[in-house]
């Protein structure tokens, strides 16, 4: 089998999804043409040996439907010939093309391809796509789904985790994201955003909320308690009849910001870079994905972690940093408390409870983060890892080369 290595990865600030965020104005084929415009640009390869670009989109429909991959590599002047597609496999949707760029690499199909993904969250609101899972009763009867929000504070009851806890964790997060903004830390894959008239509309995170305290966000409601007592509280205990019910600890405040963003990550064989002048920056090393329960919903980063290390013979001792998507605060506490991990390895830079969460894009955005930290540290390998809907996850190991 062939190695995939990863040359570059390029990201936008994210911006406040919302109608006064900075980049609403930017339609979503505009921010994923624009990454792949920085990617070519940067590495100055010649497009048309690009065999594959694939897209994370979690609501692919209006100005993020009809594949959105295709249109954006038109309008980022790659040419006729490279084709484009749009996954969307919930929140893991950016890393899964990452992984299927690899696995194509690997098996010797193909040279080069692009994976990576784009939200814009202001302009497709989440849960604009339906799905039966939410909406068809013959469905939900058979196989109850468990809303996020709901399944995170259940994650919490069953880890014992209190609001003091998760408060905690967010502010954490918020501190580290705006020092890493302020020193620069990710300056090396962002990219800034631009309008029609070439003008810079964001250069920078935008969501970040510098000197956040635990007194800030107690005064926020748990966000969740209605649609627990809307029946899904029920259906949790029937599953786990030792709890005495759900204690409802997130908050906006230490749940993943909504946000517009998209990123890129180029993939390729040595002999692509070879040919190409380019020089690898990481090895893929290997990728798994499962599904548990859909009651538990977030709880897929543990045991995938699991399936990727027993695959690769390596020991979480083994592993320098890892980057966690803060769906919720519950995700990487628990993930945490399950292997033992200092907080010095684990979303060092913090997460999206600061930054946000672009669904579709911030698989392929944590991975570039990951590489950059493991380069500024000189350090060896690490983990992206994120859960998604309906009880899946997905886990990459990378090495730098």
């Amino acid at each position: 089998m062939n190695d995939a290595y990863l040359y570059d990865a390029v990201r936008t600030p994210r911006g406040k999804g919302r109608n006064t965020g900075a980049l609403h104005e930017i339609t979503p084929v505009s921010l994923a043409a624009q990454t792949l415009k920085a990617l070519r640009d940067r590495n100055d390869f010649d497009p048309r040996l690009i065999e594959e670009v694939g897209l994370g989109v979690v609501m692919p429909l209006g100005e993020q439907g009809a594949d959105l991959a295709r249109t954006a590599i038109l309008a980022a002047d790659y040419g006729d010939t490279v084709p484009g597609y749009q996954l969307n496999r919930f929140c893991v949707s950016g890393l899964d093309t990452v992984n299927q760029a690899a696995a194509a690499v690997m098996a010797g199909l193909i040279d080069a391809a692009i994976g990576g993904g784009v939200e814009s969250m202001s302009r497709v609101p989440i849960g604009s796509d339906g799905g039966a899972i939410y909406t068809d009763p013959a469905i939900t009867r058979r196989f109850p789904y468990m809303p996020n929000g709901v399944a995170a504070d259940l994650i919490a009851s069953l880890e014992g985790l209190t609001r003091e806890d998760v408060d905690t964790y967010a502010v954490e997060s918020q501190r580290r994201a705006a020092h890493a903004r302020a020193a620069g830390y990710f300056s090396r894959s962002l990219i800034p955003v631009r309008n029609m008239l070439d003008e810079i509309v964001l250069a920078d995170d935008e969501a970040i909320r510098p000197g956040t305290t635990s007194a800030d966000l107690g005064k926020l409601a748990p966000a969740f308690t209605t649609a627990g007592k809307q029946g899904f509280e029920a259906i949790a205990l029937r599953h786990y009849p030792g709890l005495e019910g759900i204690s409802h600890v997130h908050t906006s405040g230490n749940s993943s910001a909504i946000v517009d963003g998209a990123a890129a990550v180029l993939v390729g064989s040595r002999g692509f870079g070879e040919r190409n002048g380019l020089k690898p920056r990481a090895r893929l090393r290997h990728f798994s994905s499962l599904a548990t329960s859909p009651i538990l919903n977030l709880g897929g980063p543990v045991p995938v972690t699991r399936k990727l290390l027993a695959r690769c013979g390596l020991a979480i001792s083994d592993i320098d940093l890892f980057e966690v998507n803060e769906a919720f605060s519950v995700v990487p506490l628990a993930y945490q408390r399950a292997f033992d991990i200092g907080a010095d390895r684990l979303n060092v830079n913090g997460g999206a409870i600061a930054l946000g969460h672009p669904l579709g894009a911030t698989g392929a955005i944590l991975l570039g983060t990951l590489l950059d930290e493991l380069e500024r540290r000189g350090l060896q390998r690490g983990i992206v890892t994120l859960c998604a809907a309906a009880g899946q996850a997905t886990a990459t190991l990378i090495e730098r080369i």
